[in-house]
């Protein structure tokens, strides 16, 4: 089964996918929308193009391990992407992947407005990648 990794955000949300015996995570695109019917529509379009199982929406939970206003927000959304497209989702903890991303970027030095086109996609395929991880 292929699953599916949402990075949600307000203006760019980022996608990733793994392989079909789910070893390994990589980028898809990075979706420019805030219009969250349209984003929805967008992420079901990829899941159906990709034969997409599962797909698993980044929890921002806080460093206490509690959830506030934008993990409710996500849950929401987890719950909206299933009703609309059909697809089971799950929700995983995200602390630290944007930070996580940011340091994968900087070894590789990539800087500016590339950096910002990418690091949605590279903070989703660290999602999926622990999601995968903590499932063997």
């Amino acid at each position: 089964m292929i699953i599916m990794s949402v990075d949600y955000g307000d203006s760019r949300t980022g996608i990733a996918v793994c392989d079909r015996l789910q070893k390994f995570a990589h980028p898809v695109e990075v979706i420019k929308e805030s219009y969250e019917p349209k984003l929805i529509s967008r992420i079901g379009e990829i899941a159906k193009e990709r034969d997409v199982g599962l797909i698993v929406v980044g929890l921002p939970k806080n460093m206490d391990s509690s959830e506030g206003e934008r993990a409710g927000k996500c849950r929401s959304f987890a719950a909206e992407i299933e009703k609309e497209t059909g697809i089971k989702t799950d929700v995983i903890d995200e602390r630290l992947t944007t930070v996580s991303a940011a340091n994968y970027l900087n070894i590789t030095d990539t800087r500016g407005k590339k950096r910002k086109d990418i690091i949605d996609a590279v903070s989703a395929v660290i999602i999926l990648q622990d999601y995968l991880d903590s499932r063997r």
